[in-house]
């Protein structure tokens, strides 16, 4: 405001001594009149301190408030940032934990797949080994059976040959039992 009002009194001395040389000139379109120089000063002057002491102060605590505004705006906004980054590694690290448990429930689930695939492979294996033997089994009884069948079939033959043989027949029993006699007598040689 000082430095304002120093370069208004410059400019006031500096106009009185070419309004001296005006009044003896006339009056120039660039000549610089004294009265007109004066009261516009006063005039400048006198609207300056009115600005100063009326617009000034208000347009400066509202731009300090714009400021002020801004400065809050921008620290509300690191604030926000910062708490966005938060939130944002906070779902990475959720995402990454989800992650990790879902591969290890599908590694548990093959674990367990697999464990299951190797029982029903041994039971199936043992069933299997089950139905071999009983198979086996069978086929044995079978045979046995088959073999007892054509063993009295043999008696049969062999009694119905030798009884025509001899001539006589002697009862079923007794033929039985000569039969199986020379029969047991066969397997042991």
């Amino acid at each position: 405001m000082r430095s304002l009002l120093t370069a208004a009194a410059l400019l006031l001395l500096s106009a009185s001594p070419a309004s001296a040389a005006e009044g003896a000139s006339g009056g120039s379109l660039l000549s610089i009149n004294a009265g007109l120089v004066f009261w516009t000063i006063i005039v400048f002057i006198i609207t300056l301190l009115l600005l100063t002491k009326f617009a000034w102060g208000p347009i400066l605590s509202a731009v300090r408030g714009r400021e002020q505004a801004l400065l809050d705006a921008m620290a509300a906004a690191e604030r926000d940032r910062n708490e966005a980054a938060k939130l944002v590694a906070e779902q990475k690290a959720a995402i990454e934990a989800a992650r990790n448990e879902a591969q290890r429930y599908i590694a548990e689930g093959r674990a367990t797949a697999e464990s299951m695939r190797s029982e029903m492979l041994e039971q199936t294996r043992q069933q299997q080994a089950e139905l071999l033997d009983r198979a086996r089994k069978e086929i044995e009884a079978e045979k046995a059976k088959a073999i007892d069948e054509l063993r009295r079939e043999a008696e049969d033959l062999a009694l119905a040959g030798a009884g025509k043989l001899i001539g006589l027949k002697l009862g079923a029993d007794a033929d039985r039992q000569i039969a199986e006699q020379y029969l047991a007598s066969l397997g042991k040689k």
